[in-house]
């Protein structure tokens, strides 16, 4: 059975899509059947490997809305053992569409039902919001990864997202459970860098990832040529802390 996370924050630029991103990849990497959901209307996730949003005619829109069937929304990546359904700036209007419809939240997970035993992983690559498009993933997903970038507003905003995520879970997804939060954007030259990774970790404990994903160059790069950090930089910082992330996920759902 496929596990599926969804990757969600509020806050814009976390790392969010990097993260979705480049997980997803190394997790491909390792041998995993891995699938990625790009859930924002941005498309980033979708440029970042290499697709030309703008000729997305099958992607998440269409399978909120129930169009068309899921299998037929999954394309390839260049990318080994990783596949994905992309989007297209049309999901923005899947905010004020789904508002009419019953059981709106739920769009998503009936949409994916018939695939997830075909994959070990599934990530959903959420909005900068809380929105509707936030909630289907949520209420999706088996549980979720929360990016924080090691900043100095890393913690401003957790508390709604948190109250957010306790509420689908009493509402909608009774099984959503934390993955972990990921410190990302960490520079060891600063001190604010490190304060945050104290402040966190004192506060969520175990639910911190051990693994954080530090500042590098070649992982901003590396979207601008629509691929992921381990095709474009194996060697990079980038790609050895995603794998290391990947591992990590691996051995904790053992």
């Amino acid at each position: 059975m496929g596990k599926v996370i969804a990757i969600a924050n509020q806050k814009g630029g976390v790392g969010k899509t990097t993260t979705a991103v480049n997980l997803a990849a190394a997790l491909g990497v390792l041998e995993k059947k891995v699938l990625l959901i790009d859930a924002d209307p941005q498309a980033n996730a979708t440029s970042g490997l290499g697709y030309d949003v703008e000729s997305v005619e099958k992607g998440t829109y269409q399978l909120l809305e129930h169009s068309v069937d899921v299998k037929d929304a999954i394309v390839d990546t260049s990318s080994p053992g990783l596949k994905l359904i992309p989007a297209h700036i049309d999901l923005v209007a899947t905010e004020i569409e789904l508002v009419e419809q019953e059981e709106r939240e739920s769009m998503l997970k009936k949409a994916i039902q018939p695939i997830i035993e075909s994959f070990d992983y599934i990530f959903i690559d959420c909005a900068p919001s809380l929105g509707l498009l936030t909630l289907n993933a949520l209420t999706a997903a088996h549980s979720v990864i929360i990016p924080i970038q090691c900043e100095y507003f890393a913690l401003e905003g957790l508390g709604k997202l948190l109250n957010t995520i306790k509420s689908v879970q009493k509402l909608h997804n009774k099984e959503l459970d934390y993955e972990g939060m990921l410190l990302t954007m960490f520079d060891s030259r600063l001190r604010l860098s490190n304060q945050v990774v104290e402040e966190v970790e004192k506060h969520f404990e175990e639910m911190v990832f051990k693994s954080v994903i530090q500042r590098n160059v070649r992982l901003s790069e590396a979207p601008s040529y629509g691929e992921n950090i381990i095709k474009y930089d194996a060697t990079s910082k980038g790609a050895n802390n995603y794998l290391s992330l990947a591992e990590e996920i691996i051995e904790n759902n053992k």
